[in-house]
Formats: C-alpha cells, structure tokens, sequence
C-alpha cells in the first residue's frame, strides 16, 4: 500500500492504514524531507551531506546511506530483503523520492489550490477548503536549515494566497458576512497583504457595512505609509472611491466591470448590431469554437458539438469562400491521434474536400491551405492517403506565404500525418521544435504549447526524460499563462509515463496512472480516455514481466483487438488467445503504434506465431532505439530493442 508524507508541520509519515510510521531520529526527517523537497529528483549525496550539516563529520557519507537505509525499512516494512524498493529508490549519484502525486501533502496542496482557479468558485471553496485543511503547523517544522527555510517560505505564501483565494471565491458566491471574521483576523496577521485588506473591505461593503469597509481602507493606506512609506496599490483606492460614490458594480476592485460584464455586454451589442443570418455571424462563432474548445471539458465538447452544425449552416448559404472560411477558421491545435468523434472527423473533412473542390481558381492561397490543414489534422490515426498529401501542401503554402499562423497549424497537420510506420520520433521532435520557436517568435501561445507536448512526446520515445522535464514545465507555464487547463492532462500522464520508464518497482506508477486517469474523468476527450488506463497498466505489466490479469468487464475500447490475445492467455485461454492474435489488424497509423506492435510481439511469442512475429520484428525495427509506446508521453511496453531481441530469440528457436 502506498504511504503518505507530511510536510505541512512536523515531518512525518503514515502507513495505507494511517497508521503513524516511526522515523527515528531528526536526521533521517531531513533526509525525507529533502528529498520531499526536490519532488521526485534526485539529490545527490554529496547534496545531502551540505544539507545535513554545517560541517559534515567524518563518515557523514555513510551515514546518509544508513539514514536511507532505514528510511526504506520504515516505510516499506514487508518488502524481501533483495526486492527492489519502489518509493526511496538510488538513481545514479543520489536518491529520489517516487511517490504517487498525491502521497505528499504539501503536493497535494499545491495540486489542489492550482486546481481551484480552473473551477466554478463553490467548487473552488471546496478545493480550497480541502487543501487549506492539510496543514498542522509551519511548514517543515523543526528545521531551520537554508533549503527548508526557503520551500517553507515559498509555501506559506501559497497558503496565504489559497486563503485570499478561497475568500474571493465565497464573495463571488455572496457569503460576504461569513468570509468577514476571517478576512479580519487574516489582515490583521499579515497587515503588508494589501489582497487582504481589499478584500475585507469589499466583503464589509457587501456585507452592507460601508462605513467599516472605509474605515479599513483608511486603516491600510495608514499603515502602509506610516510603517512602509509606500503608497496603496491603485486597487486600493479605486475601491475607496467606489464605495464613497456607491458605484452600482464593485466586484473586482477596479472600479470597473468585471469579465463576464464586459462578455455581457459586448454579446448584447454583438447581437443589437450583427444581422441574425449574416455571413459574419457564421465567422464570428467559429472564432468563439475556437476559443471555447481550448477553455476546459464542457467548452471542448460544446465547440465539437456545434462545429458541423457551422458548417451544415455555412454551406447551406451557397458561398464556397464562406464554408472554407468557418472550416479553415477552427484551427484548435490537436495532440492526440485518435479523433474524440470520428465519425465527426469525416465529415469534416469531407465538408473541406468540398469546399477546395467548388473554390474559384483565383481563390486565397491562405484559404486553400487551412482547407489542407484541416483535412490533415482530421484525417489522423487513419489509414487515407490524402493526409499526408494534404499536410505537405499546406506546409509548402504556408512557408511560401510567410504567415506563421498559417505554418503553425499546417505543422500540426503534418506532426498528425507522421505515423505511417514506427521509429519516427526524431522527425516529429523536428517538427515540435519548429512549433515551439516559430510560435515563441510570434506570440502563437496555444500552437507553442502544443510544440512543447510534441517534444515532449518526442523525448519521451527516445527515452531523454530530462527534456522531456523541461518540456512539460513549459508546457504547464504557457497553460497557466494562456488559460489552458486541459493541458495537466498532458503533463500529468508524461510524469506517470516517467515513472514507468525509470521506476524499478510498479507500484508506485499504478498509483500515478490512476491519478492520471481521474483526471480525463471530465476532460472531455472521450479519444484519449477509452480504455487508456487498462492499456497503460497492461503495459507496464508487460514491461515488468508481471502476469496479465483483466477480467471480462474491461472497457478497452479502440485498443481491444491488441490487447486480447494477451487478456485470454491471462485467463488461461490459450487457443482463443491463439484465434484472437490471428485476427489482429495492422495498426492504426497513430502514437501508439509501437505499443500495439509490442504487444502482439509479446503475444506471438508466448503462442509460438511465428507468422506473427515475423510481421512484428519488421515493423517494430526502425524502432529500435525507441521506448515502445513512449512517444504517446502516456505509457511504455519497455524498450524496443528487448521487444526485438525477445522476438529473435523466439524465432531462432522455431527454426
């Protein structure tokens, strides 16, 4: 079972059953605790040494290892003396923790108040609540070494903000007289918080009390320049000056409306203005698609929802310019190769194909090729031939236009169209790397997010996870940047995929994969989500040579004809398993190709198919150097290269 760390207090640690776990004596919490600290890196232990002692003793070296030593037997008790430990592993120089995300209260913290600025605010209250709940004390209590002083300061300031946070979130849903005594005694400890004080002011005023709210301003600007010789931020006098002329809207401080009024009232405008069947109206909400496909899991089913209807309706006005401008104007970038609705998909590009086919020859290159673009991108993890012949024209339009808008979502259509056999990772972490500086040179944050989950995918296959580090933090900077929520999923899966890669135990990636998953529960994308969590544990079984065990109720969904033949030896089947490998298709051109190749291989083998493991070597050869399954940033069936050996093995014994 998996243990729990806590940091938010004394350092301490529990058992699955929550029970206390004894950690002996404080060096051996500093040892936890620094490497709590590096979440999940590894800390070399000459690291560890300076950050013990002052001055290191003689021996301090092997005193750490005994440190980690008994670390490993508190908190993994049951494990055989010669097994592989799964949480405190050694990795090259030092040690690093490996621990599911949410084992660790200070992560879970992080996680959930990072997570409440992306929800409604009563959900918000509730992650707060949850998150704020978590801390016993000051952080990493009982230490005073440079390292924890700085993780501690760094995290009381996200308590404090999760406080400030928390309290926006319960006067947004009008709880101000209840935030109130909280808001006092919270500006009151922190008097240099001027989020605080506008904050308390405003719940007063929404309380209905006027004169206490301007009392506390008046207070604040007091202290502020008696005590720090500093002016009020500007949000603080505006507030003031709101509540003196009783502004009919005071909600964000400013003085002026907040968001959703400005949408209000430019959508009511939008509507008083632009004539209910006009052209640009059709124009206008492919833009707002676009937009809202890239803002969560509701506002991405709604924008696939209404796109063919767009289109339905533009082609209905008998304009072809028109059709190909809504079809060509939904340039959402797409990481995935499996379409959510494929069934959409197709008409989609059959609504394009149209389109290109009744424009006028003197027709807008521009328009042409997001025509092309689009048939590209929506024609992946298919097996029709004019994608690829779509993606290389809209590139070849694109660059010799010059428009890097217009490059950067034909890019995409080409990354969607590199499938066509295994081992082509490097030409995609090309293609990433152009994304990534193309969109970084010209302000295109959504495609240069993609470029970074293109790399990211890119390293992973190639097994270089320390870029694969650098592109999901970036990756996760520009989405907190641009409002990109449904980026997490990404990231969170790649630091599972990781965990598979280069943990020795499965445990601890079990749990991370299922955290994972949680996380697609409403991310609607119904093309990543089917059966990706049986497929992800199935392979990191696989690649563990642990026994296949799924009983007949898995949803496997796309994945299913790959994955029987091993289900059914799993359940003792072998000659249905041998009937179910006979039927297998060749894979779709898509992320997980060497994946589904592995497995067959993997099943050919046990069943002794030499036919079958004939086609699996060549297609998994140009692989070689690969992680199967790795370039999904999702999951990995092991090496390519012991896939390879495994099938040659087997294929000289047939012999």
């Amino acid at each position: 079972m998996q243990v729990s760390i806590g940091v938010l207090g004394p350092v301490v640690a529990w058992d699955g059953a929550g029970a206390p776990i004894g950690l002996k004596g404080p060096k051996h919490r500093a040892v936890l605790a620094r490497l709590v600290v590096a979440r999940g890196r590894v800390v070399p232990v000459g690291t560890l040494v300076d950050d013990l002692w002052q001055v290191p003793p003689p021996g301090a070296v092997s005193a750490v290892r005994t440190f980690v030593a008994a670390l490993r037997r508190a908190l993994e008790p049951d494990r055989p003396p010669r097994e592989s430990t799964r949480w405190l592993v050694t990795e090259g120089p030092g040690y690093a923790l490996r621990v599911a995300p949410d084992a660790v209260d200070a992560w879970r913290f992080e996680d959930e108040t990072a997570a409440a600025s992306t929800v409604h605010p009563r959900a918000a209250i509730e992650r707060l609540d949850r998150a704020l709940r978590s801390w016993r004390g000051p952080a990493f209590a009982g230490f005073d070494e440079s390292w924890a002083d700085v993780e501690r300061a760094r995290l009381e300031q996200l308590r404090l903000h999760a406080i400030e946070q928390r309290a926006a979130a319960l006067l947004t849903t009008g709880r101000a007289a209840e935030v109130v005594p909280d808001l006092d005694a919270h500006a009151a400890e922190h008097p240099w918080r001027e989020e605080a004080w506008r904050l308390l002011a405003l719940a007063l005023y929404q309380a209905g009390r006027q004169g206490d709210a301007l009392a506390v301003l008046r207070r604040a600007r007091s202290l502020l320049l008696e005590q720090l010789g500093v002016d009020p931020h500007p949000r603080l006098r505006r507030l003031e000056t709101d509540i003196l002329r009783q502004a009919d809207r005071i909600g964000d401080g400013l003085g002026s409306p907040g968001p959703e009024q400005v949408w209000a009232e430019a959508a009511a405008a939008y509507d008083r203005t632009v004539a209910s069947g006009s052209s640009a109206r059709l124009e206008s909400t492919i833009g707002l698609l676009r937009s809202l496909a890239v803002t969560g899991a509701s506002g991405l089913e709604t924008a696939r929802e209404q796109r063919v209807a767009a289109i339905t309706a533009a082609e209905q006005v008998g304009d072809p310019e028109l059709t190909a401008r809504v079809i060509g104007g939904y340039d959402v970038p797409a990481i995935w190769t499996r379409a959510d609705d494929p069934a959409q998909a197709a008409q989609v590009v059959a609504g394009a194909e149209r389109a290109l086919a009744a424009l006028a020859p003197d027709s807008s290159e521009a328009t042409r090729a997001r025509l092309l673009a689009t048939i590209a991108v929506e024609s992946r993890g298919t097996r029709a031939a004019r994608g690829p012949e779509a993606a290389e024209q809209a590139e070849r339009i694109a660059r010799r236009l010059g428009d890097p808008a217009l490059l950067a979502f034909a890019l995409n259509g080409v990354f969607m169209q590199t499938f066509h056999r295994a081992g082509l990772a490097p030409r995609r972490d090309r293609i990433g790397a152009e994304l990534v500086a193309l969109s970084a040179r010209h302000g295109l944050g959504t495609f240069e997010i993609l470029g970074h989950l293109v790399r990211l995918q890119a390293r992973s296959a190639l097994a270089d996870f320390a870029s694969g580090d650098q592109h999901a933090a970036a990756a996760d900077r520009l989405a907190e940047r641009y409002d990109r929520p449904l980026v997490s999923v990404f990231t969170q899966w790649y630091r599972a995929l990781r965990l598979a890669a280069t943990e020795p135990s499965p445990q601890g990636t079990e749990a991370a994969y299922r955290n994972a998953a949680a996380q697609l529960d409403n991310a609607g994308m119904p093309g990543l989500q089917q059966g990706l969590l049986p497929l992800a544990l199935l392979c990191l079984g696989v690649a563990h040579g642990e026994p296949v065990r799924f009983d007949d109720e898995t949803d496997w969904g796309p994945h299913t004809p790959w994955v029987r033949p091993l289900v059914l030896l799993g359940q003792d089947r072998p000659a249905d398993a041998a009937a179910a490998l006979r039927q297998v298709p060749v894979p779709p051109r898509d992320l997980l190709i060497e994946a589904r190749w592995s497995l067959t291989a993997h099943a050919a083998i046990i069943l002794d198919d030499s036919a079958v493991m004939r086609r699996a070597r060549i297609a998994l050869s140009p692989a070689a150097d690969e992680l199967a399954g790795a370039g999904s940033g999702m999951l990995t069936v092991g090496p390519v290269s012991r896939h390879l050996e495994n099938l040659d093995a087997a294929l000289s014994r047939s012999s």
